[in-house]
């Protein structure tokens, strides 16, 4: 269990640092008025693959009693099911295939966001 629980903490670094990385390079993309391109919705995909990673691990942990050590489980809960279905949700219901510069700037602020709800999961946890 302990094992998991290193991979869960690594991972969550990963996963702020590398949406941080997404949405600066999305500012800079939008702000040079570009448009959405396969680069970065392949970057926004991995970056979404890694919170599945995350919400399997967690989900592992959670069923064998690894949330114990957590002050507030139910936050880091609801942090980790926002920030898997946020991406999608935007990407679906807001942007519906728009590939201009008014989504860049939109993807760029929803991967800031990320970003943020991925530091704030971590901080739940501790």
């Amino acid at each position: 269990m302990s094992t998991l629980i290193a991979i869960h903490s690594a991972l969550s670094n990963t996963a702020w640092l590398f949406f941080l990385i997404l949405g600066l390079w999305g500012l800079f993309r939008a702000i040079r008025g570009q448009s959405v391109n396969g680069n970065y919705l392949g970057a926004a995909f991995i970056g979404q693959m890694i919170f599945v990673v995350q919400a399997v691990l967690g989900t592992i942990l959670a069923l064998g009693g690894g949330l114990g050590d957590i002050g507030r489980p139910e936050i880091h809960v609801l942090y980790g099911v926002f920030a898997l279905v946020f991406l999608p949700f935007v990407y679906v219901s807001l942007l519906r295939g728009d590939d201009t510069n008014r989504a860049q700037w939109v993807l760029s602020f929803t991967t800031l966001f990320l970003f943020g709800i991925a530091l704030r999961s971590i901080s739940t946890s501790i």
